[in-house]
């Protein structure tokens, strides 16, 4: 791992054909680190995620304190506000400063209607809260809005069979991230639960979680950045280890999203090999099942001079940073605009008589890891500063030490 304030990435010297092992899903980790949980730690796991993330839900779950601080685990942060209610602990949950930024209310106002005992303990709406467990309040249906983060929704569906008369979940809105939501009720089904999901109403009954092993994927999230960087490289020929053709990650929309982006997937034993195509011109894709692509493709597409309409990324605001006023930013110092031309639409344009400094382009990553990464391919055309790069340990550890196999300088 790298621990220095920034790197300078340089190109590889000749084509790039690489064999990459991806870290493990950190959404498929965590969810059946909860599931186990659940269950009494009775199931077999195999090939958790080395993400900081899943290492923190790990460490936590087993913690005997009584403040728990999720540094800037999102997904843990949610999933274990719900999990903490439902097994009537008493604990403080907190974390980074950006992390008591980011939004819980919804979820706590659904646990609330379930008779769960939380307060905030410094701004409403916000951690860190604490949690004093739960007192059955008879309510066991309650609406929730679908269009903030699936993670609440998600929450709130794994520790339904434990609850007294299960849950039934009514989505009002348009529902996002939908994708996880269904990864959730696949892995719930994998443990034995069984769940209803018609129209917008999500029913589970009570039940009981059966002990069973569970194989995770390696992550499409991460899988994303080497597209990216097959899209850019001369020449390339990438197998990417572990990834599904069945996959429970919504993120795998990004083998059909480069299919107009040049690059083309193939299905191997044990993975996928991707290569080069001719990329379009202009491009539209909508984000709202697969928002964590967002910044891999809006930078792809600045470098190539691919006019992109974005829709569907309104979630990105309250994710690690306000991604898109991150990507606004720096994709500005490539002579890319990313603007709002009417409400939830974006277009990407850049500028064609940008003229590349004679010194490397900085990046700031603002303490997020997708940011760092995302930028990491455009040293394929010009030398590129990242700063922080270890922001990557939140999701992929090993990222840094990947680029290098795969020909990268890194100084």
């Amino acid at each position: 791992m790298i621990d220095l304030q920034h790197i300078t990435l340089h190109k590889p010297v000749s084509a790039i054909q690489a064999s990459i092992l991806l870290p493990a899903s950190k959404s498929e980790s965590n969810r059946a680190l909860i599931i186990d949980a659940l269950s009494g730690y009775k199931c077999t796991l195999h090939n958790l995620s080395e993400a900081r993330d899943t290492q923190t839900m790990q460490r936590l779950l087993h913690s005997a304190e009584q403040t728990l601080d999720v540094i800037d685990a999102g997904t843990t942060m949610r999933f274990l506000t719900a999990y903490i209610a439902a097994t009537n602990q008493d604990k403080i949950l907190t974390g980074t400063a950006r992390m008591c930024e980011r939004p819980i209310s919804i979820l706590v106002d659904a646990l609330q209607k379930l008779g769960a005992e939380i307060t905030y303990l410094k701004n409403e709406g916000f951690p860190p809260i604490h949690i004093k467990g739960i007192r059955p309040s008879g309510v066991h249906q309650i609406e929730i809005r679908g269009d903030v983060s699936s993670q609440y929704i998600s929450a709130l569906l794994m520790i339904a069979p434990v609850l007294p008369q299960g849950l039934t979940l009514i989505l009002t809105g348009n529902i996002g991230s939908r994708p996880y939501i269904e990864m959730t009720i696949k892995q719930m089904a994998n443990f034995g639960i069984d769940v209803s999901w018609e129209g917008n109403t999500i029913l589970v009954k009570k039940q009981t979680y059966q002990p069973a092993t569970f194989w995770v994927e390696s992550d499409w999230s991460g899988a994303s950045y080497w597209y990216s960087i097959a899209a850019l490289a001369p020449q390339a020929d990438i197998e990417l280890k572990g990834l599904k053709k069945d996959s429970l990650q919504g993120d795998s929309a990004i083998s059909g999203i480069m299919k107009n982006l040049g690059v083309h997937t193939t299905n191997v034993e044990g993975g996928v090999r991707l290569t080069k195509t001719p990329s379009q011109k202009r491009v539209a894709v909508d984000f709202t099942h697969c928002p964590d692509l967002a910044q891999t493709v809006a930078v792809l597409c600045a470098a190539n001079h691919i006019h992109l309409t974005l829709t569907g990324i309104e979630s990105l605001k309250i994710k690690e940073t306000d991604r898109v006023k991150a990507l606004q930013q720096e994709l500005s110092k490539f002579g890319a605009t990313l603007q709002e031309v009417k409400p939830e639409t974006y277009e990407l344009t850049r500028t064609a008589d940008w003229q590349q400094p004679e010194y490397p382009i900085e990046i700031d990553t603002y303490d997020d890891h997708r940011m760092a990464m995302a930028f990491a391919p455009l040293a394929l055309l010009y030398p590129i500063i990242i700063q922080h790069p270890k922001v990557v340990v939140k999701s992929y550890p090993r990222f840094w030490d990947d680029l290098k196999k795969a020909g990268f300088s890194i100084q």
